[in-house]
């Protein structure tokens, strides 16, 4: 307890899922959290049972952005750990998942029997507003609030700052390539940032999750068996798995972490 006793923590994308997940880890471990989200009125229902402070934003706009970390600046005038954690999986619009899911399923059977099908060319198919909306979540998102929160740990040389990136990042997989994509991108943000902040006492690390039982992957729900066959462990991770990883990173028993990637993902991807 009390492993990040004093500290103020910003997590975007933190009403629910992931993030709240780590808000609620984090305020358990002494911090004080500021929950961002596109909905006030859902951030401010994590923030109330944490104790916290909610501010919402698009984090893809930068206008936003910026007007949110003037919010911050209000609430306090410090502001240790930033955890850029807001993002989509592409298949919130989408009306064919479910034929996406019994595609998948034809395929591994086939495969199991010895047959190859080849998979569809799903890029062809991406539209020039997925693609970008992707990037501006995922990338433009972790690129504008680390500026931001740069010039508030910047003068005071300390701080931490935590991207989520995604095993989809290191590993890839065909027919989902613009989350494969910004995820990646994250990781090579990450390594950089670190290089150029090292000086100034701050840290930068990226986490990579596996499959986790969230929101976010429900609608691959008719998969699940599959992906749990793919992993060594043999299950799907929990959103635990995730906040402590951050609590970790986010503490002084990471403080010489920085630049790293930790990927909590049940041994579906093993690198290093």
């Amino acid at each position: 307890m009390e492993r990040l006793k004093g500290r103020v923590a910003l997590i975007t994308g933190a009403a629910r899922g992931l993030g709240a997940a780590m808000a609620r880890r984090f305020a358990e471990e002494g911090a004080r959290v500021i929950i961002n989200d596109l909905s006030l009125e859902v951030a401010r229902t994590t923030a109330g049972v944490l104790g916290g402070h909610a501010i919402a934003a698009d984090v893809s706009d930068s206008s936003a952005v910026a007007a949110m970390f003037a919010d911050v600046a209000r609430y306090t005038d410090r502001l240790d750990i930033l955890v850029n954690n807001a993002g989509i999986s592409g298949l919130e619009a989408r009306h064919d998942v479910d034929d996406l899911m019994k595609g998948m399923l034809e395929r591994a059977a086939a495969a199991a029997c010895g047959e190859r099908q080849p998979a569809p060319l799903t890029t062809t198919e991406i539209s020039d507003a997925d693609w970008h909306k992707m990037m501006g979540v995922h990338v433009d998102g972790t690129f504008f609030c680390s500026r931001e929160a740069l010039k508030m740990m910047g003068p005071r040389g300390s701080g931490c700052i935590i991207n989520i990136g995604s095993i989809m990042g290191t590993f890839g997989r065909g027919g989902a390539l613009p989350y494969c994509t910004a995820k990646a991108a994250i990781l090579g943000f990450t390594r950089a940032l670190a290089h150029e902040v090292a000086d100034h006492n701050i840290r930068v690390n990226a986490i990579a999750p596996g499959w986790i039982h969230t929101d976010m992957i429900a609608a691959l729900g008719p998969i699940y068996p599959l992906l749990e066959a793919q992993t060594p462990m043999g299950r799907l991770g929990e959103a635990d798995d995730i906040a402590w990883a951050a609590v970790y990173l986010a503490s002084d028993e990471a403080k010489f972490m920085t630049g790293q990637v930790i990927s909590p993902n049940g041994g579906w991807y093993m690198s290093q």
